[in-house]
């Protein structure tokens, strides 16, 4: 005789997938003269919530969306922004070790300059 799998332990587990599930930013990428442009879609992040970091031929560019404009006393309807962590790897055809980043960030989009 099998027993019927309990439905508590999968409804839990999907819970916390959710809430550890990463958001990944559209990103467009453009072959510069100089080098690369990448542009990163991270409406509502502030600058000191990103960061950058280079490995190999590899660009990650993670952070925090943080819901600011909460008030005492409401309680959600609809809730359809990621107010959570977010990560987006690019792999570029090139070694990025002795390269040099400027970015920018402007009315939500991250511009990305990598010149060698």
């Amino acid at each position: 005789m099998s027993e019927k799998p309990s439905q508590f332990p999968s409804l839990f587990g999907a819970a916390a997938a959710r809430q550890e599930t990463r958001w990944r930013p559209p990103v467009d990428v453009y072959r510069t003269p100089c080098g690369w442009l990448l542009k990163l879609e991270l409406a509502g992040v502030r600058m000191e919530d990103i960061s950058v970091q280079l490995q190999g031929n590899r660009l990650t560019v993670s952070g925090i969306r943080r819901d600011w404009a909460l008030e005492e006393g409401c309680s959600h309807y609809m809730m359809e922004i990621s107010y959570n962590r977010f990560e987006r790897t690019i792999e570029l055809p090139c070694d990025l070790a002795q390269t040099r980043l400027e970015l920018e960030y402007r009315e939500g989009i991250l511009l990305i300059r990598v010149t060698a």
